[in-house]
């Protein structure tokens, strides 16, 4: 790409959803600081008040915004509230990264195709929690040679199972142990989040 048509390129504007550390977060920040990514991350939302991604964010001048769900408080009702305080934003793209959450259709609709998840294992593999700790246990069994990473459009309430923008395998070795594997899904996840991103972009 020429430095004409990059500079023509309208920063996107990114909305993250985290519930807990934030590399994820992190990785998008640094790509666009960079230059990497022609992106800004307008506000971080985490229904955790401890999460460390907030701090990220704070470190990063992003609007944090701690958005907890009350026990007695409708799943749906709290989508609708959640997707009201994302839509002030006015994001381009909403990206789940880390967000330990399933959205219903009170938020998904307020932004059809434009929700990116990021799940650490392949297509119809581990869809929910724990996904690197199940493949690991899998693996270990001899059930699996493999796992990996994708990344996904969110069009509906589907766990883990939309539109594939990206993926990768992530070989586990003999000797791994679940620290070890979990570090190197991560490493796949930040390259891959912020490729297809771009791509998306594009």
């Amino acid at each position: 790409m020429n430095q004409n048509r990059k500079s023509k390129i309208k920063n996107q504007k990114l909305a993250i959803l985290i519930s807990g550390n934030g590399s994820n977060l992190q990785a998008i920040l640094d790509a666009c600081a960079a230059g990497e990514l022609p992106a800004q991350v307008i506000a971080v939302v985490s229904n955790k008040a401890d999460a460390y991604g907030l701090e990220r964010a704070r470190r990063a001048n992003v609007p944090s915004i701690v958005k907890s769900k009350p026990k007695e408080q409708d799943r749906r009702a709290y989508d609708a509230e959640l997707a009201e305080l994302v839509a002030a934003y006015q994001p381009d793209w909403v990206v789940l990264a880390g967000w330990m959450r399933v959205l219903s259709s009170a938020f998904l609709d307020r932004f059809p195709n434009r929700v990116v998840n990021l799940h650490p294992a392949l297509p119809d593999t581990f869809p929910g929690t724990h996904a690197i700790q199940r493949a690991f246990d899998a693996y270990q069994r001899g059930a699996i040679k493999h796992t990996g990473v994708m990344a996904h459009l969110v069009p509906d309430e589907g766990v883990d199972a939309g539109p594939v923008l990206a993926q990768e395998i992530v070989p586990i070795q003999p000797d791994d142990t679940l620290d070890a594997l979990e570090a190197r899904i991560h490493a796949v996840e930040h390259r891959l989040l912020v490729h297809t991103l771009k791509n998306l972009f594009d």
